[in-house]
């Protein structure tokens, strides 16, 4: 193919995804997502001019409208802050020089202040797997426009979590790298000394490539900096995790998926240490409940002042309480409060000094909008507990997903000292390195006697599946008693000794590959590992039994599962 025919099919694809994204905009019906959407016919003609050769040639990308963007205007979630900014803010530019396209400006909370997703006068964001439930903020309209497939990424700011809590309700990974890597040059301050650019995507390889391509030094920001990155990972990572007692609180069976998170990093050969991450969590309350909330103050705490007529409609009653708090501090009371940090910090550098980086939950729960609705602080306090810290203490961190809990994404985040970025994106990258899917139909099942075998290779559950119609299930003699999966080909249904017509019901796990071959190096005859197919026509990996072993064993088929079965035995 020429040059010029590679450039057109190159274009078409792009305008394609163009017309794709504002498509995938009216299907969803999301409109509290977005503050400003830019026209279709001005996206398309902007892709279509873009070099093909450029890194992010044609990608669409979503700007969370605290960042500048040159033609259309920056509010902050607050129309009567509104302005009309004169140039793209520097991480824009750059990425709009890389090739990347802007798509619009999304929603947050306002003037960045909350973890919530709800604190806007354009509409609380909707989670994109559970519209009952928060996206998360402040960050909510950037990562929810990326969990829906409208943009390829996007871009968020994070002070105490925002970059990183949506990522983690939305099943994304979330970047947010040392301070001063990126400038905040065209970023409205939520806390100037703290605030971090960040990305949203789906994939780290999309995220880890926006986030170099906007850092390094401009002429403007005073507090950019030179990337220094640190060591590479060494052979053996030492990944910490917190005492048990410091998970306590987490929803609902997030602690078994954190656990499950845990055996995957040793599945990997990594070694895994408990740390006491109190100094990191005592330093973490002092974002807000501390005399550095009057950073937030000095950011816009005039503006609220100036506007108190409209808190209430335009200005969020709890976003103004938290500004104006910020005036009551003295000096003072801020220089003790540094003083404290400095103290937690060195604390919380001698409690991680040896590991290579942090792992904990991103955040302790996922409330729905009603929950927030009715405590609205307290709510919000709670979704910081693992991530506050991290600006205040200068820390890199990366948010990854980590699976599903009764359907909602599940995630965790590493963290480590400044300029470790690229370190925690290779063990963020070996983490979510595609694993094997199993399928499991009898003693490895959840709550049954063989299934730590699973997690203990770094398993974690899937989903529920069933087998097609033309398996049968053994009940064989072994300690502890499990089933054998034979395939037979098509039968026809019946009773006992046939095929159940809908299939054996089974589980679906994903187990890295490491952790995949020793589980499968220490399986015992006469099971054996093999393909087989689902009642949805999709093949995975899975247990089945030498056709020797089952003869003269009892045919359970009819029960149309182990669990089944166990229960009528």
């Amino acid at each position: 193919m020429s040059a010029a025919s590679a450039g057109a099919s190159a274009a078409t694809a792009a305008a394609d995804r163009v017309r794709d994204a504002f498509a995938r905009i009216d299907a969803v019906d999301r409109p509290e997502v977005w503050i400003t959407l830019r026209d279709r016919a001005a996206v398309l003609q902007e892709v279509e001019a873009v070099d093909p050769t450029l890194p992010l040639a044609g990608l669409l990308f979503a700007v969370k409208d605290n960042i500048d963007v040159a033609g259309l205007a920056t509010t902050a979630a607050a129309r009567s802050y509104a302005y009309e900014p004169a140039a793209d803010a520097t991480a824009v530019a750059r990425l709009r020089a890389a090739g990347a396209v802007v798509v619009g400006k999304t929603n947050l909370d306002q003037f960045a202040t909350g973890l919530v997703g709800t604190r806007s006068p354009f509409g609380a964001v909707r989670n994109a797997w559970d519209p009952t439930r928060i996206s998360g903020g402040s960050s909510s309209g950037s990562a929810t426009a990326v969990a829906l497939g409208i943009v390829d990424f996007a871009l968020g700011t994070d002070t105490a979590g925002s970059g990183r809590v949506p990522a983690a309700l939305g099943n994304l990974v979330g970047v947010k790298p040392t301070k001063g890597l990126v400038p905040n040059t065209g970023v409205v301050p939520a806390c100037r000394s703290q605030d971090c650019v960040t990305v949203f995507a789906r994939s780290l390889d999309l995220a880890r490539t926006a986030a170099e391509l906007m850092a390094g030094l401009d002429d403007t920001d005073p507090l950019a900096r030179i990337d220094v990155a640190l060591a590479d990972v060494p052979a053996v990572p030492r990944i910490a995790i917190p005492l048990p007692s410091q998970l306590e609180g987490l929803a609902p069976g997030w602690a078994e998926a954190f656990a499950a998170a845990v055996e995957r990093f040793r599945a990997l050969g990594h070694e895994v240490v408990e740390v006491d991450i109190a100094p990191l969590l005592d330093a973490a309350s002092l974002l807000y409940d501390g005399a550095f909330v009057a950073e937030r103050y000095a950011a816009v705490g005039a503006h609220v002042e100036a506007h108190s007529d409209l808190v209430g409609d335009d200005l969020d009653p709890s976003v103004a309480t938290i500004v104006l708090g910020g005036a009551r501090p003295t000096a003072a009371d801020l220089f003790a409060d540094q003083e404290r940090l400095d103290v937690l910090g060195a604390a919380g550098r001698a409690a991680l000094a040896g590991t290579t980086a942090l792992l904990t939950p991103t955040t302790t729960w996922h409330p729905t909008l009603d929950e927030v609705a009715a405590d609205p602080i307290g709510a919000n306090s709670r979704m910081g507990r693992y991530t506050n810290f991290a600006n205040l203490l200068d820390m890199a961190s990366l948010a990854v997903p980590a699976g599903f809990v009764d359907g909602l994404p599940f995630g965790v985040m590493l963290t480590g000292p400044a300029f470790t970025d690229r370190r925690l994106a290779a063990l963020g990258a070996a983490f979510l390195a595609p694993g094997v899917d199993l399928l499991v139909v009898g003693a490895h099942l959840r709550d049954q006697p063989l299934n730590g075998q699973l997690v203990a290779s770094g398993g974690s559950f899937v989903r529920e599946a069933r087998t097609a119609s033309d398996y049968r299930l053994y009940a064989l003699d072994t300690v502890p008693p499990k089933p054998g999966l034979v395939r037979v080909g098509p039968v026809a249904s019946g009773g006992g000794g046939v095929a159940s017509p809908s299939g054996i019901a089974g589980e679906v796990w994903r187990l890295p590959a490491a952790g995949f071959g020793t589980f499968v190096a220490g399986l015992p005859a006469p099971m054996a590992i093999g393909t087989v197919a689902l009642d949805d026509g999709a093949e995975v990996t899975g247990f089945l039994v030498e056709p020797f072993a089952v003869e003269g064993a009892r045919d359970i088929t009819h029960h149309g599962g182990w669990r089944a079965y166990r229960e009528q035995a």
